[in-house]
């Protein structure tokens, strides 16, 4: 069980660019997967709204909505007890307006146990930002391939436009932001933009030059519905595992084998 002095607090995973070693993140959508995550030691939990894709089945980000990131977040914010939890702001919230986007991760601190919001957007998003900042919310901003602009951008593509990635990396530092994710940006372009902040960046699918690494728990467990994407490195396989134990239980099931004497009561 870790105590509160082991809790990673936004200071202390900030100072972690500086004093080492790399920075983890894994996503979480449930109480019992983020316990599992935490355990694990890793810094940081995004409760992201990939839980859209992941968990809803939907084909983009856009259709989750902010009481479901609550709902999620919840659940997470209960089960985490070292981690710093981070809960994205889901479309369109951070396009409302300064007003809208303070209520909304108001709601997000004060109704989960989690720490931080994430904000995608860079230079565009400087003044939500520094509002959230300015209201004691900590914010994760997020530059690159941003999912809830996948239409604008024609898909799920590798960002290499290297003035506006180091123009938006700059600004939302400037703007009062903890951490930037880089989202699928060209290997060096992402090491460049890291070398330029005194905030850590955490990649995913930006090569091994950011400060810290995030991937999505279902992804990195072998659990992903479909295609793994490029970025991913798969651990485990759990989805063979999983499909496995319920045949057994069926085939044992059909055959009269259980519930045995053991799973009996007399």
């Amino acid at each position: 069980m870790s105590t509160d002095g082991d809790r990673i607090t936004v200071p202390r995973f900030v100072a972690q660019k500086a004093s080492g070693p790399k920075i983890t993140m894994v996503t979480a959508y449930d109480h019992t997967t983020a316990g599992l995550v935490d355990a694990a030691g890793v810094e940081g939990i995004l409760v992201g709204d990939s839980l859209g894709m992941v968990v809803q089945g939907h084909p983009t980000t856009l259709p989750v909505t902010l009481d479901q990131m609550i709902y999620h977040a919840e659940m997470v914010g209960r089960a985490a007890r070292r981690a710093l939890v981070v809960v994205d702001l889901p479309f369109p919230l951070g396009h409302l307006g300064v007003p809208e986007a303070v209520r909304a991760a108001g709601r997000v601190l004060k109704e989960t146990r989690c720490q931080a919001v994430k904000v995608e957007g860079g230079a565009d998003q400087a003044d939500v930002i520094c509002a959230l900042v300015r209201a004691g919310i900590p914010v994760m901003a997020h530059c690159g391939l941003r999912p809830q602009n996948v239409h604008q951008l024609g898909g799920y593509r590798v960002q290499r436009d290297r003035e506006t990635l180091l123009a938006d990396a700059k600004e939302v530092e400037r703007a009062g932001a903890f951490s930037v994710v880089l989202e699928c940006i060209a290997a060096d372009l992402a090491a460049e933009v890291t070398a330029s902040l005194a905030i850590p960046t955490i990649g995913i699918g930006a090569g091994a030059g950011c400060d810290g690494q995030v991937l999505v728990f279902h992804d990195l467990v072998g659990l992903t519905s479909g295609r793994t994407p490029r970025h991913v490195k798969v651990y485990a396989d759990l989805k063979e595992t999983i499909v496995g134990a319920v045949t057994r239980f069926r085939d044992e099931v059909r055959a009269g084998v259980f519930p045995g004497p053991d799973q009996t009561f007399r």
